[in-house]
């Protein structure tokens, strides 16, 4: 390998141009040069990473389907990073220019795309086109680092092309590594979607600008440097004056996807969960709760939800209980009711969703205060996972899911999740799984009903009318051969304020449109009920 060092002692170039290939001196050694410009590379390649994840978790809390996110996300920016690859091959006559300008753009646009396509879910309803466009220019830029920056190493010092791109990968590889650790674990759980992508754009703004300026200072004309690194203020002025206001931002962008007031609104590192609270003119309080944009209840009739999933499971045995998901405690709150279930474990998955049910005062209220029961026992795992070695047998569980509208959560409505429930029931014991509205999703209802079936369950599926929801469907399973008898406990608690026995008997029935048959079973393989629950909801 031959390597050369750049010459020192020539002159400034006139302004505006760059000095040809090794005709300015650097005031570092050769190595350290290096080592500089490889650690922008280093930095540049982490932010790159988080522009990325950030737009595909954006996308996952705002609309779901979270495959479908990654897969328009990744796709587009490996296309567009190749086409900027290529629109880089003319600024390689003037690489520390065109590097710098680069990054501004990078900087800038990345800092910024979160909050723009937040902005274009909110109020343009535009953010699938929205996310393509940001997804492409910010692939772009990306993408044209790569060329800019093996030009500006060639300047440093020549060396053969096996082993610049050996280590320009080497550290472009480590920096996306780290990029995509600190997003997860670091930056959106201090900062953050809005503020950390705000805040990465100005390390990339920083690293990406003012070390290869620095570094290259003399290798082009005054009034451009100038110019370079007033672009690089404004930049940061941009990042800086839109991070301060982010706050009010996101609040007016947060209350514009909501109908009535948001009194709470928490990112946690599993969900968005938002509280409105709205004051009727009879004087009626509506407290609901949303996760992921997603009602689990309205406080005007999470009666009617919750004693239609929990009581008829409970007509049967019920000294054990298990409970899964149901963070919110509506559910336990019905169980409780029995005074001969000796105990309820309730698996959830988001701890801050217990904190918040536990300590939120009207949701503590409508729980009545639940989780202080002493028969209660709390596991904060994910379902699917405790269940593959659950401690023991219940008599009953309950399944009170989110609805199955990206992969993640269509992994608790499959075969395999109802395999290991039935593994966890004890002989003779009652399931019961909320299924979705079979009015306005009967594919995905009918395909819960046959999974549960799959997994050598024997079904009763029947609905309800929950005004908020709309007809409400559930499915009621049993590990015996015989289906199960859809009623209520002989001696059910008193003070139920919707369900009885004619109202049972009535659900058990559906209307000739609702039943379908042409629906497949949902395993891990092939989620289909992710397909079937986002074209069916699509217009709702």
């Amino acid at each position: 390998m031959t390597e050369t060092q750049v010459p020192s002692g020539a002159a400034s170039a006139p302004d505006g141009e760059e000095r040809p290939d090794g005709a300015e001196a650097l005031r570092l050694p050769a190595r350290a040069a290096r080592a500089l410009v490889l650690a922008a590379v280093f930095t540049c390649a982490a932010c790159g990473l988080v522009y990325e994840l950030a737009l595909v978790a954006l996308g996952s809390y705002l609309i779901g389907n979270s495959v479908t996110q990654a897969s328009i996300v990744l796709s587009v920016m490996v296309f567009a990073m190749g086409v900027g690859s290529l629109a880089a091959k003319p600024l390689q006559r003037f690489p520390v220019a065109a590097f710098a300008v680069v990054e501004g753009a990078l900087a800038l646009l990345g800092g910024l795309s979160v909050l723009t396509l937040y902005a274009a879910f909110a109020w343009l309803n535009l953010y699938v086109p929205a996310l393509v466009v940001v997804a492409f220019a910010v692939g772009a830029l990306i993408g044209a680092e790569i060329p800019l920056l093996m030009t500006l190493l060639q300047r440093i010092r020549r060396q053969d092309a096996g082993s610049a791109v050996a280590d320009l990968f080497a550290a472009d590889y480590v920096g996306a590594l780290i990029g995509g650790l600190a997003f997860p674990f670091f930056l959106l759980p201090l900062f953050g979607h809005i503020r950390g992508a705000l805040l990465v754009g100005a390390v990339n703004a920083v690293a990406g600008i003012a070390v290869v300026l620095w570094l290259f200072r003399r290798q082009i004309g005054n009034r451009a440097r100038a110019a370079l690194w007033a672009g690089m203020a404004a930049v940061l002025a941009v990042l800086g004056g839109t991070y301060a206001l982010a706050g009010d931002f996101e609040v007016s962008a947060r209350q514009a996807l909501y109908q009535d007031p948001i009194t709470l609104a928490e990112r946690t590192p599993y969900q968005e969960i938002v509280v409105t609270r709205k004051v009727t003119l009879s004087g009626r309080t509506d407290l609901r709760l949303f996760l992921n944009g997603d009602l689990q209840f309205s406080s005007v009739d999470e009666y009617r939800y919750h004693e239609s999933l929990v009581h008829p499971a409970l007509a049967g045995a019920r000294g054990d209980v298990l409970i899964l998901g149901g963070g919110d405690g509506l559910a336990l709150r019905e169980v409780l009711r029995y005074p001969d279930v000796r105990s309820a474990t309730l698996v959830e998955l988001d701890p801050e969703m217990i904190r918040l049910a536990r300590t939120h005062k009207e949701i503590a209220a409508l729980n009545r205060h639940a989780f202080d029961d002493p028969r209660v026992r709390v596991v904060t795992a994910d379902a699917f996972s405790w269940l593959r070695s659950a401690p023991r047998r219940y008599d009953s569980i309950i399944v009170d899911m989110p609805d199955p509208d990206d992969v993640a959560t269509a992994k608790l409505y499959s075969v395999e999740f109802y395999g290991l429930a039935r593994r966890a029931l004890a002989p003779g014991g009652r399931m019961v799984v909320q299924s979705g509205s079979p009015f306005f999703a009967p594919r995905s209802f009918w395909c819960i009903e046959r999974t549960i079936r799959a997994a050598g369950l024997s079904t009763v599926p029947y609905h309800v009318d929950v005004p908020s929801f709309g007809d409400w469907g559930y499915v009621l399973a049993s590990s015996s051969a015989a289906p199960p008898t859809l009623g209520l406990a002989a001696s059910p608690p008193s003070g139920l304020r919707f369900l009885d026995a004619e109202v049972l008997r009535a659900s058990a029935t559906f209307a000739k449109d609702l039943r379908r048959t042409d629906v497949g079973v949902n395993t891990l393989v092939h989620p289909r009920l992710v397909e079937y629950e986002n074209d069916e909801w699509k217009d709702v």
